[in-house]
């Protein structure tokens, strides 16, 4: 029996930022699929951001005004920091397609952009499967399945850059596409990042 009642807006908090992010990783998926990255599309993901930033800072705030937190506080800090820089990861990479004007999409983007999309998808299985640790087993196979597609955004960002440095003749474009791809794998890359906090969590508290 708890004597003091855990605080479960913590959960809401956390679900409602996994879900601006599944909302900003399709429509940057969108973008990159159909090649136009409009001014409206941009402002748009820019806002989505934005929203993520207001419910990070929200549970920041939750965190210090709570006696007892469902979980250890450096942890939720951890988390919701790393789940905001996904986004994060995934504006700037749309905001340099615009700023850099690059001449013509590069035929890997689709394929990154995807593989993000699939992890931010197992990022809202494992952010919504937390607020019961009876779930930790499709919790913990969700995070193995994030660590393959971190995995496979690796591969495809090497080969990309082989492809990059062998074929493309303007050095200007290719720094733009460059950093545009890096900050795509960094996006994955913090998918990953979730994942082994919420490994960490469950371990603690499973």
């Amino acid at each position: 029996m708890r004597f003091i009642p855990r605080e479960e807006k913590f959960f809401d908090l956390f679900e409602e930022l996994a879900d601006r992010i599944e909302v900003g990783g399709k429509l940057f998926l969108e973008m990159v699929e159909s090649g136009a990255y409009t001014e409206a599309q941009t402002a748009r993901l820019k806002e989505i951001e934005h929203e993520a930033d207001v419910i990070t800072h929200r549970t920041y705030e939750k965190m210090h005004t709570t006696f007892l937190t469902p979980l250890d506080r450096e942890d939720i800090y951890s988390l919701v920091n790393k789940l905001d820089s996904v986004l994060d990861m995934t504006e700037a990479a749309a905001a340099r397609i615009v700023l850099y004007r690059v001449k013509e999409p590069s035929p890997t983007i689709a394929d990154q952009a995807k593989v993000l999309n699939e992890a931010i998808g197992k990022l809202k299985v494992i952010i919504h499967g937390l607020r019961d640790m009876k779930n930790a087993p499709q919790i913990l196979q969700a995070c193995v399945e994030v660590n393959t597609l971190e995995n496979a955004g690796d591969v495809i960002l090497r080969t990309t850059m082989a492809r990059l440095f062998e074929n493309e003749p303007d050095v200007r474009e290719l720094i733009k596409w460059k950093e545009i791809h890096e900050r795509i794998e960094e996006a994955i890359d913090v998918c990953e990042d979730v994942s082994n906090i919420v490994e960490g969590i469950i371990l603690k508290n499973g």
